[in-house]
């Protein structure tokens, strides 16, 4: 009898530890506003002699809450020296309720480096689900191609 409830506690033990991970991200994040650090790459190295290889990029701000407007109060691109290279919205910006609002930064701009980074800083009369910002870069050259994304990151919190 021992036995059967020692295996029963032991079983039970272990598919609560490992469906811990199946429950990852589902906790629902809100604020009333951040500032959003994404990097961004106009430029990798490759090959033996690290050559730059040119990628274009594109920030993207989605609105992932179903009822609750928010405003991008700020967007701003800096270089890898940490230098404001653009602030791309002069007025606030409304994005609604399961909306995407983007930046494009062209293959042909280099302005930024391999360090470039954007900061987004946004706002909600109440509390909202935090938007999904991110970055995705994407080069192509002599037939060969490489895309990747990058995830924005908390830097302050309202």
């Amino acid at each position: 009898m021992r036995t059967k409830s020692l295996r029963l506690i032991t079983v039970l033990l272990a598919v609560t530890v490992f469906s811990l991970p199946a429950f990852a991200g589902r906790k629902l994040f809100v604020s009333n506003g951040q500032t959003v650090y994404v990097p961004i790459y106009s430029h990798i190295y490759q090959g033996p002699k690290g050559k730059p290889y040119s990628l274009s990029a594109l920030l993207s701000i989605r609105n992932v809450d179903r009822n609750q407007t928010i405003t991008v109060t700020s967007v701003k691109y800096y270089d890898s020296k940490g230098n404001i290279v653009k602030d791309h919205f002069a007025k606030p910006v409304s994005i609604a309720p399961m909306s995407t609002k983007e930046v494009y930064v062209s293959e042909r701009d280099s302005s930024g480096g391999s360090g470039a980074n954007f900061t987004v800083k946004w706002e909600s009369d109440a509390k909202a689900a935090v938007p999904i910002i991110q970055a995705v870069m994407i080069g192509t050259a002599s037939g060969q191609g490489i895309s990747f994304t990058c995830d924005g990151v908390v830097v302050e919190e309202e």
